[in-house]
C-alpha cells in the first residue's frame, strides 16, 4: 500500500512539473498574433465579386447585373443609346450601348479605371466593370462607326 501511494505521489509530482510553464520553452516560442483584417462583405448568392475584385470582369458572369443593377446615367448618341449601369452590391459600374451597329464602341471610365466594349454581331454591347465608390463616379462614352461621339454627363 505504501509503494502504491509513493508511486501515485511521484506521478502527481512529475505531471505537475510537465504541465508547469517552463522558463526557456515558453520564452522561445512567441505567441502567434493575428493582424486585424477587414472582413469581406457578405455578398448575395450568385454575386462573385465586389469593388476592386470586379474591375475588368463581366458584370453578368459575376452576378452584378439583373436585379442588382440599375441605370444611373444615359444619353443618346446618333441613333444609339448609352447608359452607365451601376451595381451597389458589387460597388462597380459598366457601360451599355444599345441600338448600335457592328463596330460601334463604348467606354466606361471611373477615376483611373477604364474599360471598352464593341458591338460585334448584334446591336448591343457592354463593357467589363470598373470599381466605383458611388454611382456618380462613372461616365460612359460611345464612338459610332459614323464618326459620331457622345458621353453621359458625369454624375448622371
Amino acid at each position: 500500500m505504501l509503494a502504491v501511494g509513493a508511486v501515485g505521489a511521484l506521478i502527481v509530482v512529475v505531471g505537475a512539473l510537465l504541465l508547469a510553464p517552463g522558463d526557456d520553452a515558453a520564452k522561445a516560442t512567441p505567441t502567434p498574433s493575428v493582424a486585424p483584417t477587414e472582413a469581406a462583405p457578405e455578398l448575395p448568392v450568385g454575386v462573385e465579386c465586389s469593388g476592386a475584385d470586379c474591375a475588368g470582369q463581366d458584370p453578368e458572369a459575376m452576378g452584378c447585373g439583373g436585379e442588382f443593377a440599375r441605370t444611373v446615367a444615359g444619353a443618346v448618341v446618333g441613333g444609339s443609346k448609352i447608359e452607365v449601369r451601376y451595381s451597389e452590391v458589387c460597388s462597380a459600374s459598366w457601360a451599355r450601348l444599345t441600338e448600335g451597329t457592328i463596330g460601334d464602341t463604348v467606354r466606361i471610365t471611373a477615376g483611373e479605371g477604364a474599360q471598352d466594349g464593341e458591338v460585334m454581331g448584334d446591336t448591343d454591347a457592354y463593357t467589363p466593370m470598373v470599381a466605383v465608390k458611388k454611382a456618380s463616379d462613372a461616365k460612359a462614352c460611345a464612338t459610332l462607326t459614323s464618326g459620331t461621339k457622345g458621353c453621359t454627363e458625369p454624375g448622371g
